[in-house]
């Protein structure tokens, strides 16, 4: 015949989980509170003062809004002078106009007339 296998239960083995065998159980349990308390308090405070706390992020998020600004100011930079060498490279008419206008040339078949407003 076989025999059943029988199950122990923890109060068998004389293992006590907060039984009310023991002397304070209540003093256990104010210490698992306790401690997870501290370790939650733990985290929290990391979470505010840590090195990757909420000051930090929002110092960095400053400084990325700063150099968003001074890159957006260089790409349009950029873009203007690069506009103005392919004028330079295909066009002779920027050459010719910067030269009138900055230089004050000429062409040698014309002639530069000027006058000004007389007094009053």
């Amino acid at each position: 015949t076989r025999v059943a296998a029988r199950s122990t239960t923890c109060a068998e083995r004389g293992i006590a989980f907060f039984s009310a065998a023991s002397p304070t159980p209540g003093l256990a349990v104010r210490f698992i509170s306790f401690a997870l308390l501290a370790l939650i308090g733990l985290v929290h405070a990391e979470l505010w003062f840590g090195k990757s706390g909420v000051p930090h992020v929002l110092d960095l998020r400053s400084q990325l809004d700063e150099q968003q600004a001074v890159n957006e100011t260089a790409r349009q930079r950029n873009e203007q002078l690069a506009a103005e060498v392919n004028d330079l490279k295909e066009g002779l008419e920027m050459v010719e106009e910067k030269a009138r206008y900055e230089l004050g040339m000429v062409k040698p078949d014309e002639i530069l007339v000027q006058w000004s407003a007389r007094p009053k």
